[in-house]
């Protein structure tokens, strides 16, 4: 499009005398345009040529024939990260024909990963669900039935309403895996009255969550990579953890400038094969690593003063831990050297196994960088171990010592770079607090403890009348699967459960309801993610639709415009809850209300237009343009709110806060109406944290109050799987199956094409002295022993990873049964599944992957025929007694395989399940805290409930 190819003097007699096709003859029609702005070319079209752009169309060569185009933008679905996808629209038939990067995304500005235009196969998918199904046979029978949207709508409100009238507003939940938007179902659940709102944040991020939220109120880090001087990443975030293209692009910038990486990771990922630094620790040693740096730090004098004399509790520390010391700053040095004195470099190399030279060397470097010293933890060490919420305790530590906090190149909270929407409902706060979701022996969890929930469900512990799981996929994601499943099969626990799906999954096997949701080009959403120093919105839309209204052709619902009759989730609550309150008499119907239209049921335009009238700048910037600030958002898909993001924590306190308010005179706290709004620090007013002290916690009085003294400040503690633990002579190993492919997609990517040609197999990576002892060679069959099961796979015997530990990748080893609809057949294998009594279950693949036909030519292309294996199923449950993190790692037990062992073949006992999962139970200090609360007032939970549930008494 942007090369015109001058033919040489044998191609032109050759295209004369017919022995080549004529390359350079214009065909009929249209000629093909080039991307230019000011006479420059550029690598898109310009917004002004999005409604009419005519290329050539690749599958006709060697003919030149001319497409048009419209250039719709919306955002990618595939990951958290929601970068900006370009859909090219054809105008005589009406479909997507490809997804390119959108150049004005604030964040992903114009790039994407292999995910991003892999959207166009899951549009695509042969096997997707086109339409609403009911089933017709016992649950799980894969006995369905097609009904319609209208009947699922009744039946579904019908029953939650007499659930409300009837007070039975806990059997209500609502489950989601990946969100993909921001503020829609806060007015939804608090419309009904529901504390229902369930999540997969503790099988994901809640332990990393926790040990931010300690610290500074806000609960995820924002680094500002691109102004780094030195980057420390704790695991293989660069290519598989959030944000990871806009996160890359920005990593692979500051290095460019001569910034530095350094890669806490057992395992030679990507990202660590490409850093300055790779530490390979013992899994779980990471915060022993990360104390012994902050010793160095504090022991050489490379601390930021200014920052901890003014933005860490540090009196209030040593009033508690030090009484009688003078409380002066020099004391606060010297109790900070006497805390972590045992914490030598010797010492973690002695739990981690990464050299103390090493662990100097990147803490000097780490000084040197001050402020502006980037860092990130996600999953990884943080969601593997026992305690894992100490690592990003202790990686913050760093932060906070450097006066990294929210400067320049440093890591800010990431709300501060995170839009949330003003929308239209504003419904009081729930007066229910679910224990289904939130239990009282886990008063501190970030946030619902949703993978105990078959087991909350065995103890009697409460029942679901309706049960929604949207984008979830808790029986093949989750541990303990076949737990999950024993759970959704009995009709006495799960009333009604209905599975809001863009494809079938093993969890939609077993629901009463398969209600098909678009993709991230057949839907609306609104997204914003900390991606960077800055802080925007982007527009999710669904791509057919607008060019249907472009063409004149505007359409009532969403499913009208997409293929078959696929929904999308924002329309589909409006008319459930709309139907749940027929004429009003519920006080539910009156948050549907269109803003614009009184009386009236709101509709998905109006929904978003009143929230882009209400964002910063984007009205003005709309009106120089000549539009609607709805209009700016369809036509750019994105708008950034606001630039170079810092030091939120000094901006002043409202004037309307400080009106009445009272400041403490030790701490400098200001407080109205008995809660803290901000603080006095160096005679300024800031806002501060959102903490009890309203700075950084390096002393957490709240873990004193919670029955957690011993880690009432950053500490280490050991893994559940730790290296004291392992018996190598019996073949013990911890195994991280945390770790994902950089193209693969959670549950989702089974039915991207292009994807599962990339990845499509996960061995057992194990270091190659760990193979030789144990007489493996690489590709031999394994039997990998958990506490209650086993899985066999090959082994990968590679440098790549630390001795004493293996690894095997989630998001592989895909299945269905002989009886479940045909599915994700590019990723699944076919597999019988046994059960033998009292909870035995085995799994053997029948049919791994093979060709089909279809109207797809590539399905009789396909080539591999390994779907992976299926290792979380046999996971027993490890809920952290804190932080309520499902701690993932493993302590295995690898043999070679037996003599009926095949590849694929699980086995769990679900009685030893429940019986893990007690004692993990049994490690817990439930509430009440103090005052009779359930919860610390000033912590933040999802959904926030009337603060009248937070009291037990």
């Amino acid at each position: 499009m942007s090369y015109t190819h001058k033919p040489t003097v044998i191609e032109t007699i050759a295209e004369k005398l017919h022995l080549i096709p004529d390359l350079h003859a214009e065909g009929d029609g249209p000629a093909a345009q080039r991307a230019t702005v000011d006479g420059s070319e550029v690598n898109c079209p310009p917004p002004d040529q999005w409604d009419h752009w005519v290329e050539y169309d690749s599958k006709s060569w060697p003919e030149r024939k001319a497409k048009e185009y419209m250039l719709i933008p919306t955002s990618c679905f595939n990951c958290e990260a929601g970068c900006g996808l370009l859909a090219y629209v054809d105008k005589e038939t009406m479909q997507m024909r490809k997804l390119v990067g959108n150049p004005y995304h604030p964040a992903s500005r114009g790039r994407n990963c292999a995910k991003g235009p892999a959207t166009l196969n899951q549009i695509e998918d042969t096997d997707r669900v086109l339409y609403p199904m009911k089933r017709s046979g016992k649950r799980g029978s894969g006995k369905w039935e097609r009904v319609s949207w209208d009947s699922v709508l009744d039946d579904i409100a019908g029953r939650m309403r007499k659930a409300i009238q009837e007070g039975r507003n806990n059997e209500i939940s609502y489950h989601v895996g990946r969100p993909g938007h921001e503020g829609f179902m806060e007015w939804v659940l608090r419309a009904w009255n529901v504390d229902g709102h369930n999540s997969h944040t503790n099988v994901c991020s809640s332990g990393a969550r926790f040990g931010y939220a300690v610290w500074e109120g806000f609960d995820r880090p924002s680094p500002d990579y691109t102004n780094a001087k030195f980057m420390l990443l704790v695991s293989a975030h660069l290519e598989s953890g959030h944000y990871f293209n806009p996160h890359a692009q920005r990593i692979v910038e500051a290095r460019m400038k001569g910034a530095k990486l350094a890669v806490l990771d057992p395992r030679l990922s990507n990202t660590a094969s490409m850093s300055d630094y790779w530490l390979p620790s013992f899994p779980g040693s990471e915060p022993a690593v990360l104390l012994a740096m902050a010793k160095v730090i504090i022991d050489e004098g490379l601390y930021n003063r200014d920052y901890l004399e003014n933005w860490v509790n540090w009196k209030e520390y040593l009033q508690q831990d030090y009484r009688g010391t003078p409380v002066t700053f020099e004391h606060f040095i010297e109790a900070l050297k006497k805390e972590y004195s045992a914490y030598t470099p010797e010492f973690a190399e002695q739990e981690s196994g990464v050299k103390a030279a090493t662990i100097v060397e990147v803490a000097r470097k780490i000084g040197a960088a001050g402020t502006q010293f980037a860092t990130h933890v996600w999953r990884s060490a943080s969601s593997g171990n026992l305690g894992g919420w100490a690592v990003s305790r202790t990686l913050h530590f760093l932060n906070v010592l450097t006066g990294s906090v929210g400067s320049p190149g440093g890591t800010s909270p990431s709300a501060w770079n995170k839009f949330h929407p003003d929308v239209h409902a504003k419904p009081k706060p729930q007066t229910f607090w679910n224990t289904l979701q939130l239990p009282d022996e886990y008063p501190l969890a970030h946030f619902e403890l949703s993978f105990l929930l078959p087991h909350f469900l065995k103890e009697g512990r409460g029942k679901l009348d309706v049960y929604f799981t949207r984008v979830f996929n808790p029986v093949w994601t989750y541990p303990d699967g076949f737990s999950w499943i024993e759970a959704l099969e009995d009709e006495s626990k799960i009333g009604l459960h209905a599975a809001l799906t863009p494809t079938w999954s093993e969890t939609a096997y077993f629901a009463d309801y398969v209600l098909p949701m678009g993709h991230s080009a057949e839907r609306h959403d609104l997204i914003s993610y900390e991606t960077h120093a800055g802080k925007w919105v982007a527009f999710r839309q669904p791509v057919l639709r607008v060019a249907r209204a472009k063409m004149g052709q505007p359409v009532r619902y969403t499913w009208e415009a997409n293929v078959g009759e696929v929904w999308e989730e924002d329309e589909f609550w409006i008319e459930l809850t709309w139907r749940i309150d027929p004429d009003g008499s519920l006080g539910i119907k009156q948050y549907c209300m269109s803003p614009y239209r009184p009386g009236e049921k709101i509709t998905i335009d109006e929904y978003y237009r009143y929230i882009f009238e209400r964002v910063p700048g984007l009205p003005e910037k709309a009106s120089a343009e000549g539009l609607t600030p709805f209009e700016y958002m369809q036509k750019y898909g994105a708008f950034e709110v606001e630039s170079n993001v810092y030091k939120v924590n000094e901006r002043p306190v409202a004037q309307a806060d400080m009106q009445g308010s009272t400041v403490h005179q030790e701490s400098g706290v200001i407080t109205k109406n008995g809660k803290p709004v901000g603080v006095q620090v160096d005679g300024a007013d800031c806002i501060g944290f959102p903490t009890p002290s309203r700075k950084q916690e390096f002393y957490s009085k709240t873990m004193v109050d919670w029955k957690w003294p011993e880690y009432r400040i950053p500490t280490y503690i050991k893994s559940h799987v730790h290296q004291e633990l392992m018996n190598r002579s019996k073949g013990e190993f911890a195994l991280v199956p945390t770790f994902r492919l950089p193209v693969l997609i959670h549950s989702r990517s089974g039915n991207a094409k292009w994807l599962a040609e990339i990845a499509h197999r996960n061995p057992v990576w194990m270091n190659v002295s760990d193979a030789k002892s144990l007489g493996f060679e690489d590709g031999d069959l394994v039997r990998v022993n958990t506490d209650i099961g086993f899985f066999i796979n090959r082994v990968w015997v590679t440098e790549g990873i630390r001795p004493g530990v293996v690894a095997c990748s989630h998001h592989i080893g895909r299945w269905r049964r002989e009886e479940d609809p045909a599915a994700n057949r590019w990723a699944t294998n076919r597999v019988q599944i046994k059960r033998e009594g009292g909870g035995k279950w085995k799994m053997r693949v029948e049919e791994s992957i093979e060709p089909y036909e279809s109207n797809d030519p590539d399905s009789s292309r396909i080539f591999w025929s390994d779907g992976g294996v299926h290792q979380n199923i046999t996971f027993p449950v490890h809920p952290d007694p804190i932080s309520g993190m499902h701690c993932w790692h493993q302590k295995v037990r690898i043999e070679k395989a037996h003599d009926d062992d095949r590849y694929g073949d699980v086995f769990v006992d679900t009685a030893r399940s429940y019986q893990i999962y007690k004692e993990w139970l049994a490690m817990t200090r439930p509430a009440p805290g103090p005052d009779g609360l359930r919860r610390p007032l000033w912590m933040n939970r999802p959904f926030r409930p009337d603060e009248k549930t937070y009291y037990l008494r």
